[in-house]
């Protein structure tokens, strides 16, 4: 199995994951927040997605699918268009309401075929590059996609936490 195989079956585990967590719910539970402090699991998916589109697009010279295809008109959160949810306050996190899963999916869905299509083109050499030099040492591509990886699933379980926590209480 090559790395580009690994890293394509890897993805495919966020994607099966947000499904999962965004099935069947309502907007209530999806913007719910467990305190004012907590994110929802719209502001987690939507978050993931948003740092998989951003980080993916400049790792290969791609144009965000949120900037280029509609989703950030979609969405309609009243954010700056290149916002991917770093740092965000509570209000901020507030501002990320959706009406449907669908509509969570849907970007996912979006952004994971312009990952898969980008992760099929990977050579060995191609993970080697260096994609940002702000970071000592620089950060080369196959530790750019391994650290997205890593931060979309820590959020995917994050999200299914919450909504674990959701349903636990409508019970």
């Amino acid at each position: 199995m090559h790395a580009k195989d690994i890293l394509i079956e890897a993805y495919g585990r966020i994607r099966e994951e947000v499904h999962a967590v965004a099935a069947d719910l309502g907007p209530d539970d999806l913007n719910a927040r467990p305190a004012d402090d907590t994110n929802s699991i719209a502001w987690l998916v939507w978050h993931l997605t948003r740092v998989q589109d951003d980080h993916i697009a400049d790792a290969f010279g791609l144009g965000q699918v949120w900037l280029t295809r509609g989703w950030a008109e979609r969405f309609g959160l009243g954010l700056p268009r290149h916002d991917t949810g770093y740092g965000h306050s509570a209000a901020k996190v507030a501002k990320v309401r959706v009406d449907s899963g669908e509509l969570l999916t849907g970007y996912y869905d979006a952004v994971h075929e312009q990952t898969l299509g980008a992760l099929r083109e990977l050579t060995a050499k191609d993970l080697e590059r260096v994609v940002d030099e702000r970071w000592d040492p620089p950060v080369t591509l196959g530790v750019r996609l391994v650290s997205v990886l890593s931060d979309d699933l820590q959020h995917a379980g994050q999200a299914a936490y919450v909504r674990g926590l959701l349903q636990s209480t409508s019970a």
